[in-house]
């Protein structure tokens, strides 16, 4: 029986096992050489950079801070005195000593001080200095231990486990020459609730 006029003859028969309308695979999706080229450098790039890096660690703990160093000590030198020295002499540090004397910490000084003058020995004070309220500001003085109206010389000065001493020297009346001190006496000082407390030794008598 010949075909019906103008009905295409098929190039091979159709399998009973292929199924109706189905085609062959699209040129550009079948992967080629140059696709597995690309991938291949990708995946080289990105095992590259994992060996670079390396593998990932967690940050070092932050090194412990070590205590804080007992403050700088104040300088007697820096010092403003409750010293009244009049036109031409200020105020002359003959002697300071350093020490933590209340156990906080921090530095304090004593001075010796008295106003310069170009003859005789101009009576001494003894101040106890700390740090200053603020930067740049000078030490502050926190306790006035011997007056210059006191109207006495100090002589020796020292602090020993947070005590105090000094050595006086004065005179027993205003008769005595101002050259020549004819009395002397030995006080300390020793931190309590809160404040230097003078202790005074007997005296020694005359000198």
């Amino acid at each position: 029986m010949q075909p019906p006029a103008g009905s295409l003859r098929p190039d091979r028969a159709q399998s009973a096992t292929e199924p109706a309308g189905a085609a062959e695979p699209l040129p550009h999706s079948r992967p080629g050489p140059v696709h597995w080229l690309v991938t291949a450098v990708a995946l080289a790039a990105v095992i590259a950079a994992v060996c670079l890096t390396g593998p990932r660690e967690d940050p070092a703990p932050a090194p412990a801070v070590a205590p804080a160093a007992a403050t700088k000590a104040p300088d007697a030198l820096a010092a403003r005195y409750p010293l009244h020295c009049g036109p031409g002499g200020g105020p002359d540090v003959v002697q300071q000593i350093t020490s933590d004397l209340d156990h906080d910490g921090r530095l304090e000084t004593v001075a010796v001080v008295r106003c310069r003058a170009g003859g005789g020995t101009p009576p001494s004070g003894v101040y106890l200095l700390a740090e200053p309220a603020a930067y740049g500001e000078p030490p502050r003085v926190l306790a006035t231990l011997v007056d210059p109206g006191e109207k006495m010389t100090v002589t020796g000065l020292a602090v020993t486990e947070g005590i105090v001493s000094a050595t006086l020297v004065g005179y027993s009346s205003p008769s005595v020459p101002r050259c020549c001190p004819d009395m002397q006496r030995t006080v300390e000082w020793h931190w309590k609730d809160g404040k230097f407390v003078v202790r005074p030794r007997p005296t020694a008598g005359s000198v």
